[in-house]
């Protein structure tokens, strides 16, 4: 009876001790395991007589279920308190503000907010968005833009070339988006309002110039359409690309194998402070090129320049968004750098529209 008794004193005591479920495990299989203290007893019973079985066989049953129960409260106990350690040391402080998820910290590349941005203010103008591959044929990137035989722009040292494939024709970068207007005007019958952004290609490095760009290209062909309207669809984008009321446009004369007449296109501008502000001020900015479509380019196209005319302008994506976004160095627009993204790049939901404001 003392040796039951001792035997139970000490189990409770070793799992009263027992400082986590490692050690509380330990003092299960030392009692109850295969080769446990109250696994021998109960061991013992079959060879007990019935008298002896009849006194003791209660005792060795009431420490088992004893044992039991005290490691069962004694595992509970443990539970709770490795839970509150828990709570305690992972305490949320709810004056933090609230980390961003992913969906918030990632930034839309400049290039894409303004491509997304013409793209809204032509579309809310009636046009649609062309696009066409950027490997070309000599054909479609010069012939049918009425580029001369000779022409620098189509020597190696302006335009990328390809090598001759097995009829002798040589595929290029193209140097302008001006390709995809070719492919509208040879696919579709007048009356045509489409701009035409993608990436071009030319032999130019330097801060300002890179030998891939994004330019945007617009085209309008329609039985009377002339550069009074060209003149207004280009002041009303000014006005909503840059954000400002009032815009002032000079036209100078220029000279482009695709249009004629041909112009150059300035905008006012203040230069004050070494910022460039659009709207006001004395000072004049290039900001990009158009015209009448040629003849030769209608008729190349398929159409015939006696019934339909039209204008057509081209400009530097990349360029009006160093305008607009004071971007110094244009270069910076393919390195890749997550700093100059998260400082110049645009927020995923930031959508641009006329309604809600280009950019926010």
């Amino acid at each position: 009876m003392n040796e039951i008794d001792n035997l139970g004193a000490s189990l409770l005591a070793d799992i009263a001790g027992a400082q986590d479920e490692a050690a509380l495990e330990q003092v299960r299989i030392a009692a109850l395991g295969k080769a446990g203290s109250i696994s021998a007893l109960l061991k013992t019973l079959g060879a007990m007589t019935p008298d002896e079985r009849k006194e003791k066989g209660p005792l060795i049953n009431g420490l088992r279920d004893k044992v039991q129960g005290a490691l069962g409260a004694r595992k509970e106990a443990l539970g709770e308190a490795a839970l509150d350690a828990r709570l305690a040391s992972e305490t949320v402080d709810i004056t933090l503000p609230v980390r961003e998820g992913p969906e918030a910290r990632g930034r839309i590349h400049p290039i894409s907010q303004v491509i997304d941005e013409i793209t809204a203010i032509f579309g809310d103008m009636g046009f649609s968005v062309a696009e066409g591959p950027d490997v070309e044929t000599d054909d479609l990137n010069f012939t049918k833009l009425n580029f001369p035989v000779g022409h620098p722009a189509r020597e190696m040292h302006d335009t990328f070339f390809f090598a001759p494939d097995a009829n002798g024709e040589r595929k290029l970068l193209r140097t302008h988006t001006s390709p995809v207007q070719v492919r509208t005007m040879m696919a579709q019958e007048p009356p045509i309002r489409v701009i035409c952004p993608g990436r071009t290609y030319r032999m130019d490095s330097d801060q300002t110039h890179t030998p891939m760009f994004h330019q945007v290209e617009g085209l309008v062909i329609d039985k009377k359409a002339h550069m009074g309207h060209m003149k207004w669809v280009l002041e009303e984008f000014c006005k909503a690309f840059f954000e400002i009321d009032n815009v002032k446009m000079r036209f100078r004369p220029s000279f482009f194998p695709f249009t004629e007449p041909s112009v150059e296109v300035d905008i006012q501008c203040s230069r004050k402070g070494g910022e460039i502000r659009f709207g006001e001020g004395e000072d004049w900015l290039e900001i990009l090129g158009c015209g009448m479509v040629h003849p030769n380019v209608l008729r190349n196209c398929g159409l015939d320049p006696d019934i339909y005319q039209g204008f057509a302008w081209g400009m530097g994506i990349d360029r009006i968004a160093m305008l607009k976004y004071g971007m110094p160095d244009l270069r910076p627009f393919f390195e890749a750098d997550l700093r100059w993204l998260a400082h110049y790049g645009f927020r995923p939901l930031d959508l641009p529209t006329l309604t809600g404001g280009l950019s926010s």
